[in-house]
C-alpha cells in the first residue's frame, strides 16, 4: 500500500524564541536610560516566545467574547464573557506593567521600558492591547481633575488584573476605557449628541448612543457629552459608589474584520452618572491627552506587528525549500526579506525614539515636547499606513500556507488595517500634524534640530533634507498635498534615526530605497549591493535562554 502522507519539507513551529532578543528595540531602550528594564523585558519575552503563549492568543481569537445583555431571569446584566486565554494575556500585560504603570514610576525611561514591553507583548495577541492602551492613556487624562487622578490612579497603575463588576475601590487594580465616536460623526466628536445635565452634588446624568466603545467591561470609562458649557470630558464608573450598576447599556458588540479577541461595543447611556473631568467645553483637548499616548501605542503596534511579520517570514523561508534550495537562498526572496526587515526596523526606531521623547518630555525638556507632538503625529501617519501592506507580503513569503488560519498570518492581516484606524484614520493623523505645524511653528525647528543631529552622515539623507525644508516651504495647496508631505517628514525623520543608531547595512539601504529613489512600488526591490545577510541576521529568532 503506498505512503501518501509521508510529511516532508514541512516548517517547524516558531517556538522557544525569545521575542525580546530584538537589537534595534534593545538599543533604544538603553539610550532612553532604560537599562534597568532590560532583564524584566527579556523575561516577557521568553514567555512571549512559548507555545503557551501562542496558545493563549489563538483561544482568545477562535473564541470571541459573547454578550449577555440579560440573565434567564430576564435582569439586565450587560456583560461580555471572555475566553480564559484573554484573561491570562491580560494578567501578564498588567503584571509587566503594560498598562499604566509608568505613570507610578520614578526610574529614567520608565514609558520607553513600558513601550518596549508592550511591543514584545503585543506579538503574541494584539486584541488585548487596547484595553491596556487605553489604561495606559487614561492617567494623563484624569489628571485635568486632581482630585479624580488622586482617587483613581492608584488603582489604574496597579499591576493586578482584577476582572469583574465591582465598585472600582472594593478592588485592586482597574481598567480604563474610552467612549468617544458616535455614528453621525465618527472622529468629528464635536458633531456629539450625548449630553450631560449637572445635578446638585457635582455629578452630570449622560444620556446618549456611542457608537464605537472598546473594552465595555472596563471599570471606568472616559467619554464625551455635550454639557452646558460645551463638548465636556466626563468620568463613568460601570458600578457606583454605593454599588449599584451605572446605566451604561451595552446595545450590540461589534462584528470586526479582525481585534475579533476584544469586545467593541454601542453603549447607550440612559442617565448614566458621570464626573466632570477639566473643565466644561474643555472636552477635547481633555481628552487629547489621551489621544496622544493612544496614538503612541497605535505606532508601537503597527511595528510590533511588522517585527513579527518579519520574523515569522524568515523563520519560513529559512526552513522551507523550493527549486532546488532553501527559499531564503533565492536571491529574490533576500531581496523581499530584507525589504520587509528594513521597513520593521525604521518603525521600530522612531516608535520607541517617540516614547523616549515621552519620557522626557514629562520632566519639561520643551525640544522633546515639540518632536513629540509633530513626530508622533507623523510616525503614526505613516508607519500605521505601511503596515497592511507589510502584512501582505510578509503572509505571501508563506505562499499559500500563509492564507491558512493555522499559520497565524491571517490574523497578523486582518489586524494590521486597525492602528491606522483607531485614534484618526490616516487623514486626519496627517492633517494633525499640518495643524501641529500651523499652529507650533516651533515644532517644525524642534524636527529640523532632531535631524541636525544626523547630518553629514549619508548623502541621500542630506538631500531629502534639504527637499523637505523646501516643501515645508511650500504653501500652494497644503491641504491637498498633506498626506505625500507627511509622508516625507516620516521617512526623514526615521532615516535619521537609523544613520545615527541602526544598522548600518539597514541604514544604507533605507537611505537609497526610501529617500534615494532607488526602489519600486512593492517590497522586493531594494537595489542592487545591499548587505542583504547582514539586514536579514537583525530578524533571526534567537532561542531563549
Amino acid at each position: 500500500m503506498p505512503i501518501t502522507h509521508e510529511v516532508t519539507n514541512q516548517v517547524p513551529d516558531l517556538y522557544g524564541h525569545d521575542v525580546a532578543a530584538d537589537p534595534t528595540l534593545l538599543a533604544a531602550l538603553h539610550r532612553a536610560g532604560a537599562g534597568w528594564a532590560e532583564s524584566r523585558l527579556h523575561e516577557l519575552g521568553r514567555l512571549a516566545g512559548t507555545e503557551q503563549a501562542a496558545d493563549w492568543g489563538r483561544l482568545a481569537n477562535d473564541n470571541p467574547p459573547v454578550l449577555r445583555t440579560h440573565d434567564r431571569y430576564g435582569h439586565r446584566i450587560d456583560e461580555v464573557e471572555f475566553h480564559p486565554a484573554w484573561h491570562q494575556l491580560m494578567t501578564v500585560a498588567v503584571e509587566h506593567g503594560l498598562h499604566a504603570a509608568p505613570w507610578a514610576d520614578a526610574r529614567p525611561g520608565a514609558h520607553t521600558a513600558r513601550a518596549a514591553g508592550f511591543y514584545v507583548w503585543g506579538q503574541v495577541e494584539a486584541g488585548h492591547s487596547c484595553p491596556v492602551s487605553m489604561t495606559y492613556a487614561s492617567v494623563p487624562a484624569l489628571r485635568a481633575t486632581p482630585e479624580l487622578a488622586a482617587r483613581y490612579e492608584p488603582l489604574l497603575t496597579a499591576t493586578t488584573y482584577d476582572f469583574g463588576l465591582r465598585e472600582p475601590h472594593g478592588k485592586r487594580g482597574l481598567i480604563a476605557g474610552m467612549s468617544m465616536t458616535e455614528k453621525q460623526g465618527g472622529s468629528d466628536v464635536r458633531t456629539n449628541t450625548t449630553t450631560a445635565t449637572p445635578h446638585a452634588d457635582g455629578t452630570y446624568r449622560i444620556t446618549g448612543h456611542k457608537w464605537f466603545t472598546s473594552a465595555p467591561m472596563s471599570d471606568v470609562f472616559l467619554t464625551l457629552a455635550q454639557a452646558p458649557g460645551g463638548l465636556s470630558c466626563f468620568l463613568l464608573p460601570r458600578v457606583l459608589p454605593d454599588g449599584s450598576r451605572n446605566r451604561l447599556l451595552i446595545q450590540r458588540l461589534k462584528e470586526k474584520l479582525g481585534n475579533r479577541s476584544n469586545a467593541s461595543a454601542e453603549l447607550e447611556y440612559d442617565g448614566a452618572v458621570g464626573w466632570l473631568v477639566g473643565e466644561e467645553g474643555r472636552g477635547v483637548p481633555t481628552i487629547i491627552e489621551m489621544v496622544n499616548m493612544t496614538r503612541l501605542d497605535c505606532t508601537l503596534g503597527a511595528a510590533s506587528g511588522m517585527r513579527l511579520g518579519a520574523v515569522r517570514a524568515l523563520h519560513h523561508t529559512t526552513h522551507r525549500r523550493a527549486f532546488g534550495a532553501a527559499l531564503v537562498d533565492q536571491p529574490l526572496m533576500r531581496n523581499v526579506l530584507a525589504d520587509l526587515v528594513i521597513e520593521s526596523e525604521a518603525a521600530t526606531a522612531v516608535a520607541l525614539r517617540l516614547a523616549e521623547a515621552t519620557d522626557r518630555a514629562l520632566t519639561g525638556d520643551q525640544q522633546e515636547v515639540l518632536v513629540r507632538r509633530l513626530g508622533l503625529a507623523a510616525a503614526k501617519y505613516w508607519v500605521c499606513k505601511r503596515g497592511p501592506m507589510h502584512a501582505a507580503e510578509a503572509l505571501e513569503c508563506f505562499g499559500g500556507n500563509g492564507y491558512v488560519e493555522e499559520s497565524g498570518m491571517p490574523r497578523l492581516y486582518r489586524e494590521a488595517p486597525l492602528v491606522s484606524i483607531w485614534e484618526g484614520s490616516g487623514s486626519v493623523a496627517a492633517l494633525d500634524a499640518l495643524r501641529a505645524m500651523a499652529r507650533r511653528p516651533e515644532t517644525v525647528q524642534a524636527l529640523f534640530t532632531e535631524l541636525e543631529a544626523a547630518a553629514g552622515a549619508d548623502h541621500r539623507l542630506d538631500a531629502a533634507v534639504t527637499a523637505l525644508r523646501k516643501q515645508l516651504g511650500d504653501t500652494a495647496e497644503l491641504e491637498y498635498r498633506t498626506r505625500r508631505l507627511v509622508e516625507r517628514i516620516a521617512l526623514v525623520f526615521q532615516g535619521s534615526l537609523l544613520v545615527r543608531y541602526g544598522d548600518p547595512a539597514v541604514a544604507d539601504a533605507f537611505c537609497a530605497s526610501r529617500l534615494g529613489g532607488d526602489h519600486g512600488g512593492a517590497f522586493g526591490t531594494l537595489p542592487t549591493g545591499v548587505d542583504t545577510a547582514a539586514v536579514l541576521a537583525r530578524a533571526e529568532a534567537v532561542p531563549g535562554v
